[in-house]
């Protein structure tokens, strides 16, 4: 009987599985505190014995990128990675990756180090094919992810990176892969230059990309050329987080990280189906970012895949989470939006500050859902808004479950004409 999953883990049951990774959290979080600077700082009097439940990791404080950018370059005379990574340079550390910032990410020597192998064969790839990895070798760990994982999982990797087009076509001719890994529109690339060169490329009929958006028409091109291409969700921080099936049904979440949905510019969990900033707990600890934010936008959906993988699904990247948006000089985040809403508990709905009018003449407007709102609560709305945000805006009142469910906090609809 073929094996339709990568291993056991992927058909736990969801207790079993909750059980396995709250069970990590308690040594994870004592770990962090006492092999990294950071985590030391960052953990400070977090009594590492009781974080051993969701509710529990979510009192703990979210890391943005934009403060691990500032950690290392804070402390980059001592340490290259802020205080971040348990490795030091040598046997255990053989790669070191840039990110934009530059943010530095350690690479360890385990196995399959980014967890990438499941994303591989969730795609179809198996061991004993040849893959031609079309990811960048150079500054940025994506080659480097998808070539350990290939590796680890029993497959040969031809290292074609980025470029040099009509060399990708003539090797993919004659060394026959099972498939592709790249960027959706590198692969494009490839197959107009094979036209254009009047050469077959039969042998490729999978891909797994990243990277860049799918679109269903691209999908649907690559399918009329006989090439099935399922995506995955992967970080140079946290490595993967999500991949696609063939159910095409979603991204089932990895079985090495602990995933939140939080409203965007807090670390407030939010209900299953809202969008929300993903908080990303890896279970690592060479590099063990706990409660990391990625600035990316999803949502959990309901239900398992329908291939038997139990995990949850998310929808995959929903846009960016980081709405800060200047408004008349003044920058606003969608932390003080929250901030607000905060201390009106009675409007439990969402609420959206809107930008509107033209350069040089912003006007804000909050949004906010319920059946009716009193004279009194508006102005103490307006009044919670100018304090926070030292700007005045107006308050519109909508529907319950009008605003749209699309993660924004704060929406830009001015005209730059």
């Amino acid at each position: 009987m073929t094996q339709t999953h990568y291993d056991d883990l992927e058909i736990q049951t969801p207790l079993d599985r909750s059980t396995r990774l709250l069970g990590q959290l308690p040594a994870l979080v004592a770990h962090a505190q006492t092999n990294t600077g950071a985590f030391a700082d960052i953990l400070k009097g977090v009594d590492a014995t009781g974080v051993n439940s969701l509710a529990a990791l979510a009192q703990l404080p979210v890391t943005r990128k934009h403060e691990l950018l500032a950690r290392q370059q804070a402390g980059r005379a001592a340490d290259a990675f802020g205080g971040f990574s348990t490795l030091v340079y040598g046997k255990d550390m053989p790669h070191v990756f840039a990110s934009p910032g530059a943010i530095y990410e350690p690479e360890g020597n385990t196995p399959d180090y980014w967890r990438t192998a499941r994303a591989l064969y969730g795609a179809g790839f198996r061991a004993g094919e040849l893959i031609h990895n079309c990811f960048s070798y150079h500054f940025t760990p994506a080659g480097s992810m998808m070539d350990c994982a290939a590796r680890a999982m029993g497959c040969t990797v031809f290292p074609g990176g980025i470029g040099q087009t009509e060399q990708q076509v003539t090797a993919m001719a004659e060394l026959k892969p099972a498939g592709y890994i790249g960027t959706p529109s590198f692969l494009r690339i490839i197959l107009d230059k094979a036209a254009e060169m009047g050469i077959a490329l039969p042998s490729v009929t999978k891909a797994l990309v990243s990277g860049e958006a799918l679109p269903p028409s691209l999908r649907a091109w690559f399918k009329d050329r006989g090439i099935a291409v399922y995506q995955c969700y992967a970080t140079a921080d946290v490595g993967l987080i999500a991949y696609e099936t063939s159910a095409l049904e979603g991204m089932v979440i990895d079985e090495g990280v602990i995933v939140e949905i939080v409203r965007p510019g807090t670390g407030e969990p939010i209900p299953e189906g809202e969008v929300g900033e993903l908080v990303i707990t890896t279970l690592n600890p060479a590099y063990p970012l706990i409660r990391f934010g990625t600035g990316d936008l999803s949502a959990v959906l309901s239900g398992s895949c329908p291939t038997g993988r139990t995990n949850k699904r998310i929808t995959g990247w929903m846009g960016r989470a980081d709405q800060t948006t200047k408004v008349r000089g003044m920058f606003v985040h969608p932390g003080q939006v929250n901030d607000v809403m905060r201390k009106f508990p009675e409007l439990s709905g969402r609420a959206r500050l809107v930008v509107t009018g033209a350069m040089a003449n912003d006007a804000m407007s909050l949004h906010v859902e319920a059946e009716s709102i009193s004279d009194s609560l508006l102005e103490r709305l307006g009044t919670a808004v100018r304090e926070t945000t030292k700007l005045r805006a107006d308050i519109v009142t909508a529907a319950p479950g009008s605003l749209p469910n699309d993660g924004k906090v704060i929406e830009d609809a001015r005209s730059y004409d």
